[in-house]
Formats: structure tokens, C-alpha cells, sequence
């Protein structure tokens, strides 16, 4: 009798947190799979489509932020957005920094010194991991457009209700006449 309440205390307190996680996903990265060139700086340098669901009840806003950990000198940051809606739950394919605006989410800076998504372009030979991260706050961050990643990174402390990531792996080939 004790194992049987012992299992559906676990069932009524740790199965609903599995389900309600918040999930993001996309249709063309798989996590830990590679990126297709066409979101990368070796073809049309598409921001990906991504989706998300399963956010928590008291969530006010997303941030998503894409950066690679990889990078020779320090993390490279490829994209931030914050101040997403709760409303909106995806990101079409090379989606524009004007049609983010119009949904009132906020661009932040990255380090090529963009509004926008700028997409893997690694040194070859090597490949390198893009995390795709996503945030649901309890709040709307009060910072503005050109935050960076640190300083959205530091309003959203404390507010963070869950989060989600996908990895995506990236690998420039050599060039055939031996130069990078």
C-alpha cells in the first residue's frame, strides 16, 4: 500500500513537470544535427524556422538568443531577440528584423555588430556547436533595441520560468586549392 502512494504522489508531482517543459524545435536542425548551408554565411544566411510550446502559465515574454561556444576567442553570439509575445510561438524561415518589430520584439546586437541573425561561419576544418536558446520570463525585459547578450542575459536573472535549447553543428569545408 505505501509503494502504491509513494508512485502516484511521483506521478502527480513529477509527471506534469516532463509534459508542461517548455519545448523548441525546428523543421530543418535537428539537435545535435547540422545546420543546412542555406543558414549559414556559405549560402543565403536564412535565420532557421523554429517553433516553440509548452510554456509556463505565468509566462510574460520569450528571449532567444544563438550563440557559439566554440569560437576561438570567446562565445560568439549569431542572434538575440527578447520581448517575444507569449502569442507568438514561431519563427518563420528568415524571418526580418522588420517583421519582428511589428510583433513589438526587441533585436538585440551581435557580434558582427547586427540587428539580425547572422549564421554560422566557422573557421574550417572544424565543427562547431549553435546553441539555439530559448527563454520564458516572467516579465518583459526594460532594455532596448542593440541590448547585448550580457546585458539581456543579466535583466532576465531571476525571471527565468524555464527554458529550452536546440544544438545545431556547423563545419566549413577546406577550400580545394588549401586555403582557408
Amino acid at each position: 500500500m505505501i509503494m502504491k502512494k509513494i508512485i502516484f504522489f511521483l506521478m502527480t508531482v513529477l509527471l506534469p513537470l516532463e509534459v508542461l517543459a517548455l519545448n523548441l524545435e525546428s523543421e530543418v536542425i535537428s539537435n545535435k544535427g547540422y545546420i543546412p548551408d542555406r543558414y549559414t554565411c556559405d549560402a543565403q544566411d536564412f535565420s532557421p524556422p523554429l517553433f516553440w510550446s509548452k510554456a509556463p502559465v505565468k509566462t510574460k515574454s520569450f528571449v532567444l538568443i544563438c550563440d557559439d561556444p566554440d569560437a576561438p576567442f570567446q562565445t560568439w553570439v549569431h542572434w538575440v531577440v527578447f520581448n517575444i509575445p507569449i502569442d507568438v510561438s514561431r519563427f518563420k524561415e528568415n524571418v526580418s528584423k522588420e517583421e519582428l518589430s511589428k510583433l513589438s520584439i526587441i533585436s538585440g546586437v551581435n557580434d558582427f555588430d547586427k540587428l539580425i541573425y547572422k549564421g554560422p561561419c566557422p573557421p574550417a576544418p572544424k565543427p562547431h556547436r549553435y546553441f539555439f536558446k530559448l527563454y520564458a520570463l516572467d516579465i518583459m525585459l526594460p532594455l532596448k533595441e542593440g541590448a547585448t547578450k550580457s546585458e539581456v542575459i543579466k535583466a532576465m536573472q531571476g525571471h527565468i520560468l524555464a527554458e529550452a535549447q536546440i544544438i545545431g553543428l556547423y563545419q566549413r569545408k577546406e577550400k580545394e586549392d588549401g586555403k582557408d
